[in-house]
């Protein structure tokens, strides 16, 4: 049996639209973007601590402040304190010593 090729064409569309809307739904969730102030960052080390209210929620802060190796995107500008700031952050936990957990900021300063 044979179909008309705009027939074929709408089924084919119909089919990814219900593959997309189901890999939304039921996919993986993605890290929510937070906005923070720069509190300090050395370039020689790329340690790089955040404040501010979103910090707060983010796993690894410590009294309010967020400290960790800033993961450097593309040509961004190297952060000063002050400035905003919009990252995810990453926690790895040390085997060996469970309280020298590394976090890894990625983000970039947000004009």
């Amino acid at each position: 049996m044979n179909l008309p090729t705009p027939v074929v064409m709408a089924g084919a569309g119909l089919c990814m639209l219900a593959g997309y809307l189901v890999g939304v739904v039921a996919g993986p969730d993605t890290p929510e973007r937070t906005t923070a102030v720069v509190e300090s960052y050395d370039s020689r080390t790329r340690q790089l601590c955040l404040s501010g209210d979103g910090v707060e929620e983010h796993e690894g802060s410590v009294d309010g402040e967020l400290c960790g190796i800033w993961q450097r995107a593309g040509n961004s500008p190297e952060p000063r304190p002050g400035d905003p700031f919009r990252f995810v952050s990453t926690v790895s936990e040390q085997q060996a010593t469970p309280d020298d957990d590394r976090v890894a900021i990625f983000g970039e300063v947000d004009d």
